[in-house]
């Protein structure tokens, strides 16, 4: 069950690694055990301002130690501010000593497998009816060219007594191409909704993306002509920022599936 792509918009040729746009609080946080939501939504970080209770101990930090912090933090956010300085504090550090691939052979390698979503700075609060179990993002390189297919798991309520009875999967599929080093300039190809094995079918299909539209990013759910430009990249660990007038300064973290071991009740101050 195809749908067809969304209207494409201009985006200009801007890039820089600050965080430039206005702050607000992170929207949503994925993980496969979590999801946690706030009342706001935003495009990027504010300009990098560092508050820590330390700040001469988190300089201090290896980017490894910095990266476990980050990925400690992300799992268990209640979508408070300081929450959110905290986050943006560890992406400044790790961005701060990141050296990009040299060659394109590495990058596809690094870039290449599937990845899921555990944080983005562009999303409204929860949505009524609907789950996202999961977000992954495969990427599939073929030199300067390739493909990304966005895969949202989801349940969806449609009786009464919010029993999730409907399952299935969503997917976002697009072609990018590799330009300005390694920017990855993506193209909408096709939306697909696929009901998982023995569900039920959903009695409003329409109303179904409507809804998977309000739950998921934005820029996940509408890639067309987004600009992407990889500003961490290690083996399990992927930090991006959008650029474009729809995205610009949006932030995205991944972790490459099944690579980390995400625990959202530790309440241990690594």
């Amino acid at each position: 069950m195809a749908f067809a792509g969304v209207k494409p918009a201009v985006f200009d040729n801007k890039r820089t690694s600050s965080f430039e746009q206005k702050r607000r609080l992170p929207s949503r946080l994925y993980s496969t055990t979590t999801t946690t939501t706030t009342t706001t939504s935003g495009q990027g970080f504010a300009p990098a301002v560092v508050v820590v209770k330390d700040e001469k101990e988190e300089e201090s930090l290896s980017s490894g130690q910095v990266k476990e912090r980050l990925l400690d933090l992300l799992p268990r956010m209640r979508g408070e501010a300081e929450e959110f300085r905290q986050v943006e504090s560890y992406v400044n550090l790790l961005e701060a000593d990141y050296e990009p691939a040299l060659t394109l052979d590495f990058f596809n390698l690094a870039m290449g497998g599937e990845w899921q979503l555990l944080f983005s700075t562009n999303l409204s609060g929860s949505v009524q009816k609907i789950r996202l179990r999961e977000l992954i993002q495969r990427i599939d390189p073929k030199q300067l060219d390739g493909t990304i297919t966005n895969i949202a798991t989801w349940d969806l309520s449609e009786g009464e007594g919010g029993v999730f009875d409907v399952t299935g999967t969503f997917s976002v599929k697009c072609d990018y191409e590799i330009e300005q080093g390694s920017r990855m300039k993506v193209e909408l190809k096709d939306h697909l909704l696929e009901p998982a094995r023995g569900s039920k079918i959903p009695q409003d299909v329409q109303g179904l993306v409507g809804l998977l539209h309000r739950a998921m990013p934005t820029e996940l759910f509408d890639p067309n002509d987004v600009n992407i430009d990889t500003t961490y990249l290690d083996a399990d660990l992927k930090i991006v920022r959008l650029t474009g007038s729809r995205y610009e300064g949006i932030r995205n973290i991944f972790i490459r599936r099944n690579s980390v071991q995400i625990n959202p009740t530790s309440n241990e101050t690594k």
